[in-house]
């Protein structure tokens, strides 16, 4: 029984480590399209040579389908721009997923259709506000404020008297502990 449990979770920790490897386009010839996709963080660019110039200058369009889009027009769409020998599209702020990227010529053929999968977001940064609580009192315009922080509350001369009392008995009996210590004993 223990054997078979520790077999199921090293086949399962083997297929988990097997399967991005499965998922990734491995090679150019495992690629039957005319395009070339590549990511950087958040960034997904497109490159081919397959769409020709038309009369306007144009090239044509690639879309970015996420997961559950299966036509072009679902897709974020860029438009190709370049040269004759070269056209690229690019894509900013793709969210981690697997993707399908799809080239269309402006003469309507499409020149390659390729997955890719995106791994790492650029961090978002948000904010949350409170309410500003009403004791609080306003920040000031120039700098840090000073001041004495929490002790504002004024105290009356009998409790600064006694309060200076304590210090004075709490010193004198720490002078006379030390005092008393470092005499030699006597039996």
């Amino acid at each position: 029984m223990r054997m078979s449990q520790l077999l199921l979770r090293s086949g399962l920790t083997v297929a988990g480590a097997a399967l991005p490897i499965a998922l990734t386009p491995s090679s150019a010839a495992a690629v039957p399209s005319g395009i070339s996709v590549s990511t950087t963080g958040s960034s997904v660019t497109v490159n081919t040579s397959d769409c020709p110039e038309s009369a306007n200058g144009a090239f044509g369009t690639a879309s970015l389908l996420s997961n559950g889009q299966s036509s072009f027009s679902q897709g974020r769409q860029a438009t190709l721009t370049g040269t004759s020998s070269n056209q690229s599209a690019a894509w900013s702020n793709v969210l981690p997923g697997t993707y399908t990227v799809i080239v269309v010529c402006r003469d309507g053929t499409t020149a390659g259709t390729q997955s890719i999968i995106v791994t790492v977001a650029t961090p978002t940064i948000s904010t949350t506000s409170s309410p500003p609580r009403p004791s609080a009192p306003s920040s000031p315009s120039r700098g840090v404020m000073g001041g004495v922080g929490g002790a504002t509350e004024e105290y009356g001369t009998l409790t600064l008297v006694g309060g200076g009392a304590m210090v004075a008995v709490g010193t004198a009996a720490a002078v006379w502990y030390l005092r008393r210590r470092a005499k030699p004993h006597r039996l």
